[in-house]
């Protein structure tokens, strides 16, 4: 059985038990505060669980693509060394909200298995909740233990203790006792030997767990306690890569069909072959799981970056990379390769992959060859560590900060140590590491107490498209800490006229105002499991009171502005550059918007005029917004709505329209788009490989951007002893200016060629170098000019000067090649040691570097330290 039939059969199962078929929700989520990426298939159903939205739909099912590398599941590191783990993968899933319970979730399992699937029931062995003597004090599932000793024998049910069998979301939300399914694929020589049921959940890798139901019966509250959920709910999650494991008869997820047109393609490029040698074989595996997890969280609008979601992609990607050219033999970029054959492969269950298909081989192919430059980089800096280290065991902080500011593998570190009979002090990285760790914990972390619910109201209603103000009562409130905002508070209200921030949008800022006139600032709004959040500082005292709800007027209005130029954006870059142009992503502020859209080249000048005309033909041509907030999304689609990928649309949109512009949008907009008064792009640049991304101002920012520039126009003139052609003076000026540095240039190099006699004649033996530190008075360029001709005629020289500019400090040091290779000295290592007695940094080459730092007065003490290095060497 294929792997697509696989998941057809699933969800065709379940569609017959009239269940709903729903798309995946994105793998990377945008609008969940406590989650970077979807980690399990329950996550797009949250509000659900949690009674904040009802469901269309009691009873639905689908695949959902995952990832685990943070967080709670972290996989990371496992994944290539065993065959079972991995970064991205899919869960099929089944989901009852409020509907059918324990019986009807177990009994279709089982029939799905062994009656659809065709699995040996006799290599299925299931677990069930034993209960728990702790805090919770939780009973046996009774339930589902008689549900299943109806269908299997006995010593097939396995007891499963609190880890293994009670899920829960996280450290507060829903949670319940669950039933796991396994399988037992060995030869029936060792089932023999050795029980089955003795080698559930004992990491064993042909004894795997494939299927868990999840029965949601409590919530887990901020002190800990569990209390009933008012409905209950059957969350199932069966991992689809180790199903058709099983299914297709092969000891591997990586045997499958799943992962072996991407292993073929890498033995292809690299001449390796799988299966041959176990090194091999955990990179191939590593390379082949991470190119699907890095390749969906592009096509789902995640670019890899150095913060926050993007930074986990680059990981992910760089850990390919690192395994590629540690372990594969590769020193330029291939991993782009096997784009094609996983839109091939995977294209069809999920056509993004092939829609995005070049973007996605672009970004991964300049990634490759960034992190391999930083890997060339990294030998080199680890080289001078090495050489200078006093013993063979390396500092343990020293390999911290190579990890950390330059990204090498603390791993490949220690590979390369230990060939060269070096030993890292593992301690001391840990160490730097756990610290490094416990900052950004500190900074990031965020305690929430529970809800307090004052009103029973299951629906919320956003009114801020109609109305900047309303009568509003708090429905609950909770209280949260943070290292960054201190103590918060957290309202939900009836109703609201706050835009929560979504969709690239900011959310809304106002107050909220009592009856006797006290005001509440309200300084966020945010949406959370599909509720309206709104962010104060305090609480108003007569919290059960009735409040007037009111928008920042002013703020919402240059944002609607900033929102709708972007849409008319949007359309004029299709229209200047081509379709082409889709929108990577997008941020829209009071005070500017940003758009990142797919292209694969800098804007002309020309360009970028055409693309400001365009936008500011739409504003002068008076077009009224056209709104529908609640049509299908398919006839949406058909009226030609611009839908944007990474993004989850329910069954009903909102459309926005403005002359021939029209997207899907819940946003906030401008009336008519004479509103926005003008349009004016202030930058433009490149994001990644095949993105850019725009910068803009609209209404007052660019009456302010016009007042400034003018300012200094008149400023300029009066500098200029009033000319009436300020362009002309400027350029006369340039050609002045051009002309004496010209002169002054030469006459430096004349200072440097009388002052080279000079120092060589004080050049001094140590230890065989030809040796001088000294300060002079010659700028970076002139220094360096001197050094290399000094170097052109003194063999075995080591040459470091001083000079002071401005009040900064400069270090440049020369070493001769051949000195720098016999004798182990590193310009670029030596300077940034030095630099610390200008307080400054800086690196170069083996034999040519400079340091630049704030306290010339440490000078003296740089080059007296100078002396002490070369007097050490042997």
């Amino acid at each position: 059985m294929t792997s697509q039939e696989v998941r057809n059969h699933f969800l065709n199962f379940f569609k017959d038990k009239k269940h709903k078929i729903v798309p995946s929700a994105p793998m990377v989520m945008k609008d969940d505060p406590t989650l970077m990426f979807t980690n399990a298939g329950m996550n797009q159903f949250k509000e659900f669980f949690l009674g904040n939205s009802v469901p269309k739909s009691k009873r639905v099912t689908d695949t959902q693509k995952c990832l685990r590398v943070s967080g709670k599941h972290n996989d990371l590191e496992e994944v290539g060394k065993d065959t079972y783990h991995h970064t991205m993968f899919e869960m099929l899933g089944n989901w009852s909200f409020g509907d059918y319970f324990k019986k009807e979730a177990i009994q279709w399992a089982w029939e799905l298995l062994t009656s659809v699937y065709k699995i040996d029931k006799d290599s299925l062995y299931v677990s069930v909740f034993e209960g728990s003597d702790d805090a919770d004090n939780l009973e046996m599932d009774k339930e589902a233990f008689e549900l299943w000793k109806a269908i299997v024998p006995e010593d097939r049910i396995i007891m499963g203790n609190k880890k293994d069998n009670f899920w829960e979301m996280g450290d507060q939300g829903p949670c319940g006792p669950c039933s796991e399914i396994h399988v037992d694929i060995r030869s029936k020589e060792e089932k023999a030997k050795v029980p089955g049921a003795s080698l559930v959940n004992q990491d064993h890798p042909q004894v795997v767990e494939i299927w868990n139901l999840v029965f949601m019966q409590y919530n887990r509250k901020a002190n800990g306690q569990l209390e009933n959920l008012p409905e209950k709910h059957v969350d199932t999650g069966m991992g689809f890569e180790r199903l058709c494991m099983v299914l297709q008869g092969v000891q591997s997820n990586y045997d499958t069909d799943v992962f072996t047109p991407l292993i073929r393609e890498i033995e292809t490029i690299t001449g390796k072959k799988y299966g041959k040698n176990e090194e091999t074989d955990i990179a191939i595996r590593v390379v082949a799981d991470h190119i699907r997890a890095v390749a969906f969280s592009i096509a789902d609008g995640q670019l890899p970056s150095n913060n926050g979601a993007g930074y986990v992609i680059r990981r992910i990607l760089r850990r390919a990379i690192r395994y590629g050219f540690t372990f594969l033999g590769t020193n330029k970029p291939f991993i782009y390769r096997l784009v094609k054959v996983l839109g091939e492969t995977m294209g069809k269950a999920f056509p993004e992959l092939r829609e995005q298909y070049q973007l996605i081989e672009n970004v991964v192919k300049e990634e490759e060859s960034s992190f391999l430059s930083t890997l060339e980089q990294g030998l080199v800096l680890l080289d001078s560590v090495i050489k200078s280290s006093k013993d063979k065991t390396i500092d343990g902080q020293k390999a911290f900060e190579l990890y950390d500011t330059f990204g090498f593998p603390i791993d490949l570190t220690s590979l390369i140590l230990e060939e060269k009979g070096y030993q890292l002090d593992t301690e001391g990285f840990e160490k730097a590491l756990k610290a490094q760790k416990d900052r950004s914990r500190a900074a990031s972390e965020v305690s929430k107490e529970d809800w307090t619910v004052l009103l029973e109201d299951s629906e919320q209603e956003f009114i801020g498209y109609d109305s900047l103000e309303a009568e509003v009562k708090v429905v609950k409130y909770r209280k949260v800490t943070s290292k960054k905002g201190g103590d918060q508070y957290q309202l939900v209200f009836n109703l609201t006229p706050f835009y929560a921030e979504g969709g690239g949008q900011v959310g809304d800022k106002g107050y909220l105002e009592t009856s006797n006139g006290d005001v509440i600032y309200i300084i966020d709004t945010k949406r959370e499991n599909n509720e309206i959040v709104h962010f104060t500082e305090n609480l108003p005292k007569n919290i059960s009171g009735t409040f007037k709800a009111t928008v920042d007027q002013k703020q919402r209005w240059r944002t609607a502005s900033n929102h709708t130029a972007t849409h008319l954006l949007h359309q004029a870059l299709r229209e200047v550059l081509g379709t082409h142009v889709e929108q990577k992503g997008s941020a829209v502020h009071s005070k500017y918007l940003r758009f990142d859209f797919s292209h694969f080249s800098k804007l002309s000048t020309k360009e970028l005029r055409d693309v400001e005309n365009f936008v500011n033909a739409r504003i002068e041509g008076q077009l009224p917004l056209e709104e529908n907030r609640n049509i299908p999304l398919q006839e949406a689609m058909d009226q030609g709505a611009m839908a944007l990928f990474g993004e989850k649309y329910g069954d009903t949109v909102r459309t926005v329209r403005f002359g021939q512009s029209i997207e899907l949008c819940g946003g906030t907009h401008v009336n008519n788009t004479a509103d926005i008064w003008h349009f004016k792009i202030v930058s433009e640049g490149a994001v990644a490989a095949g993105i850019r991304r725009i910068e803009a101002i609209t209404s007052d920012a660019v009456k302010e951007f016009y007042f400034s520039n003018n300012r200094m126009l008149f400023e300029i003139k009066d500098l200029l002893n009033k000319a009436q052609d300020p362009v002309k003076a400027v350029t006369a000026l340039q050609e002045e200016n051009n002309a004496l540095k010209k002169q002054v240039e030469q006459l430096l190099k004349d200072k440097a060629k009388g002052l080279k006699n000079e120092l060589i004649s004080e050049l001094k033996e140590v230890n065989g170098i030809q040796f001088l530190a000294k300060q002079v008075e010659l700028d970076a360029a002139g220094i360096k000019d001197l050094a290399f001709e000094m170097g052109g005629q003194i063999n075995d020289l080591f040459l470091l000067l001083g000079a002071e500019k401005d009040g900064k400090a400069l270090l440049s040091c020369y070493i001769s090649k051949e000195l720098a290779s016999n004798k182990g000295l590193n310009a670029g290592a030596i300077v940034r040691e030095l630099g610390k007695h200008i307080q400054g940094g800086g690196g170069g080459q083996p034999f040519f570097a400079t340091a630049g730092g704030k306290n010339p007065s440490g000078i003296p003490a740089a080059l007296d330290n100078a002396f002490e290095i070369i007097k050490a060497t042997t």
